[in-house]
């Protein structure tokens, strides 16, 4: 496969399940829970799950938006929330039995590639998607990672473009100017005086999550797996980017964080308490900052990761993700359709994916709508130094991403790093060269390869 521009095909950081073989897209309406369900006012019920809660929150607005916009179609959501691998476990099993499915759900990217095998037993959006992505106002890649054989199974919920961000108050104690940051040697130019000054570390040496060696597998044009899905985790562009890492580590520039990365409880407390004045990670990190770091408004700075030269065209690549679907045959399949296609891809939706979630919405017709992206009463606005559009603005045409992470292969590695590669590396002393070959074995010997 080629590498995309624009944006990434990223997959976040999560282990396999088996695969779906021996689905069809039929036999989904047996049950009595599979049946139009329509309230004596005309109203439709759509059986919703999810593993994220503010999302049933986003669809539930989105219906009030819908119901408006649509009164001989008026429908209600019914949200169900699970923890994220019941979910997903109970999704496969009423999708091999064909019934006892909901009417549409979100699927989180790292499984996602699970639900494709064979014949998908979810539906074709293209169809109902067409309206708003025929003018190119959607950012095709993320539609591209939800599609087979040309046909599109589910929606994108954000851009996810990796960014940094930097707590100005700490940097600025210690006399960094954060805007100088531009290379990754700049990056540990800064580290190495933030420690000095501090005794503590500019970034996150990450244990449980790809965000950075993603980032640096991008910026160096390599990737997890070969064309063939043969896995190449010991090639010398991750070489390069995990020694890039250790040095860094070995520098006093960066440590591990609790949790294992800054998308963590414990990671939360450890930024609460100025543990760490930098995170890179992926723009709906801005979230995480808004609901768990509130006494940090006004000090956290968005800017663009370091790159490893100024000229260089890779910027960022795109992390993690949640495309929502439709279990197809069912009674209310076309309707719950048509309603994800407002929700996700219209103007309308984009706008509240960012007000309501924080994310960068894959709508680019609203990344330069200031009515919006500079709402002053929007919390996201007002929380941080700098404005996450002009950001996003300046590195769109740099966001690249990882064709491999669309691999079958990738969430046997994943799990692989995050429970033993970069514990290895950062926290046992191994040798990158050492760990990233054992890692290599291992993958090949537990997928056959």
């Amino acid at each position: 496969m080629s590498k995309k521009r624009w944006l990434a095909l990223a997959l976040a950081a999560t282990m396999g399940l088996s695969t779906l073989a021996g689905c069809s897209s039929g036999g989904n309406n047996d049950s009595d829970a599979d049946k139009t369900n329509a309230g004596t006012d005309g109203t439709t019920q759509l059986e919703f799950w999810t593993f994220t809660e503010i999302h049933g929150t986003f669809y539930e607005e989105m219906a009030k938006k819908w119901n408006e916009a649509n009164p001989d179609k008026q429908i209600s959501i019914n949200v169900n929330v699970m923890p994220y691998d019941d979910m997903h476990n109970k999704l496969q099993i009423a999708l091999t039995a064909g019934e006892g499915t909901p009417d549409f759900v979100d699927i989180e990217q790292g499984k996602f590639a699970n639900f494709m095998q064979g014949t998908p037993a979810l539906m074709d959006l293209t169809e109902v998607a067409e309206p708003y992505t025929s003018e190119g106002q959607v950012v095709q890649s993320r539609l591209d990672i939800y599609s087979k054989d040309g046909a599109l199974y589910g929606l994108p919920t954000h851009v996810g473009a990796t960014v940094a961000f930097y707590n100005v108050e700490l940097l600025e104690a210690a006399g960094i100017d954060y805007t100088t940051i531009v290379t990754w040697d700049d990056f540990k130019e800064a580290g190495i005086k933030y420690h000095e000054a501090t005794g503590k570390y500019l970034g996150t040496a990450d244990t449980s999550a790809l965000w950075t060696e993603n980032l640096l597998l991008a910026e160096l044009g390599g990737e997890y797996t070969d064309a063939d899905d043969v896995v190449t985790v010991n090639s010398p562009e991750m070489v390069e980017a995990m020694n890039l890492l250790k040095d860094l580590y070995d520098n006093n520039v960066i440590g591990t964080v609790p949790g294992g990365n800054p998308d963590k409880e414990e990671a939360y407390g450890a930024f609460n308490n100025g543990d760490f004045a930098c995170a890179i990670m992926p723009m709906w990190q801005m979230s995480r900052y808004t609901s768990y770091m509130p006494d940090l408004a006004g000090k956290i700075a968005i800017a663009p990761a370091p790159v490893m030269e100024e000229s260089a065209a890779e910027k960022s690549v795109g992390g993690g993700g949640t495309g929502t679907s439709v279990v197809a045959g069912k009674d209310n399949s076309e309707l719950a359709a048509e309603f994800i296609a407002y929700a996700k891809l219209s103007e309308e939706g984009a706008a509240e994916i960012w007000n309501m979630l924080g994310f960068d919405p894959c709508v680019t017709t609203i990344w330069d709508d200031e009515s919006i992206t500079k709402d002053p009463d929007n919390q996201f606005v007002k929380y941080f130094v700098t404005n996450p559009f002009d950001v996003l603005m300046s590195i769109q045409d740099g966001i690249v991403g990882l064709d491999s992470h669309a691999s079958s292969s990738y969430p046997s590695i994943n799990n692989m790093f995050t429970t033993v590669t970069l514990n290895d590396i950062f926290e046992n002393g191994v040798d990158v060269q050492t760990a990233l070959d054992q890692a290599q074995a291992d993958l090949k010997n537990e997928l056959g390869q």
